[in-house]
């Protein structure tokens, strides 16, 4: 029988999130596409993200019918969270300039591409990218290289960036006790041996 869960974080009941998730306001709206097979995954970071910013909105699914309405809000222009050559590396908004519709693929890095693949609109969005860098606090998943962060960390990342100097730290707060939990799940000695840094306390 499965265990009681939480409509709106979709953890179980027990390790409901919700008292940690912020109520956060961003001048950048920010619009996660969610590959379905993160829906059911434990960390699903996206999902922490837009419950936490007032201005974001989490759409999941492999072709996005109504994808232009969704990148053309009025008063935004879009851009695409996704590494390329020619990414503009993002900055801090100068007096006048028009905010941001952030596009935040959310998937495996396979997954990522295959939206990119199956939607030509979101491919064919100027590319914005983090510095280089970036260290992940995500400690439960061997990172593919440097820089590779979780959606949310990504957004938070970017946001500072962006919007300095509004913090946006608090994001990260349900997402530390999501690790945390799963940590202690597992045991201390399992974390240790498969996700450590291999020193014995």
């Amino acid at each position: 029988m499965s265990r009681p869960q939480c409509p709106r974080c979709l953890r179980p009941t027990t390790h409901c999130l919700c008292a940690l998730i912020p109520s956060l306001d961003s001048r950048t709206r920010v619009l996660l596409l969610q590959h379905p097979s993160e829906v059911s995954h434990a960390l699903n970071t996206a999902r922490l993200a837009a419950l936490g910013l007032n201005n974001a909105q989490l759409v999941v699914g492999e072709v996005f019918d109504d994808l232009a309405t969704l990148l053309n809000p009025p008063g935004y222009q879009a851009r695409l969270l996704f590494p390329a050559d020619d990414a503009q590396p993002l900055q801090v908004y100068a007096p006048g300039d028009l905010p941001l519709l952030l596009v935040v693929p959310d998937g495996t890095w396979r997954k990522a591409r295959k939206l990119l693949h199956l939607n030509p609109l979101l491919a064919a969005l100027p590319r914005v990218a983090l510095a280089d860098g970036g260290i992940s606090r995500y400690r439960l998943r061997k990172a593919p290289g440097p820089g590779a962060l979780s959606t949310v960390e990504a957004i938070v990342q970017a946001l500072q960036v962006m919007e300095a100097p509004a913090s946006f730290e608090l994001l990260l707060k349900p997402f530390e006790a999501l690790i945390e939990g799963q940590i202690a799940a597992m045991g201390e000695e399992v974390f240790q041996r498969n996700h450590g840094d291999g020193r014995q306390e």
